[in-house]
């Protein structure tokens, strides 16, 4: 049963990346979590999975679906809402490492330029 409700995530989550319309967009730049947070409950209530495609976000709604995308090199990831952050103003989103190094983000270059799609609010 856990096997078909990942495969059928996997395949919303596909349908919803080649979709073009999107209702906001965001620019600004993203981080990643801290190592050290890997395990440790987040703001939803659930315990943040380094090797899931989540992120942080100040305002937008836990289950939001958003589009990230690097500005520096065009790669683009899906990722849930699914914590509050980052609570420093000078970043849009906390990405998990598994997210960030889908764009190109990682523990060396610390931040990225990008874009925030909402894809499904």
């Amino acid at each position: 049963m856990k096997n078909l409700k990942v495969v059928a995530l996997i395949f919303f989550l596909q349908i919803a990346f080649f979709s073009t319309k999107t209702v906001a967009q965001q620019l600004g730049y993203a981080c990643l979590y801290s190592k050290n947070l890997c395990g440790q409950r987040v703001s939803s209530g659930k315990k943040l999975n380094c090797a899931a495609l989540t992120a942080a976000h100040r305002t937008l709604k836990f289950g939001t679906v958003v589009r990230i995308t690097n500005l520096d090199n065009n790669e683009s990831v899906l990722v849930e809402i699914n914590d509050r952050g980052p609570f420093t103003k000078k970043y849009l989103v906390d990405l998990t490492p598994a997210a960030a190094r889908r764009i190109g983000l990682n523990y060396g270059n610390g931040r990225v330029r990008i874009r925030l799609d909402i894809v499904i609010e």
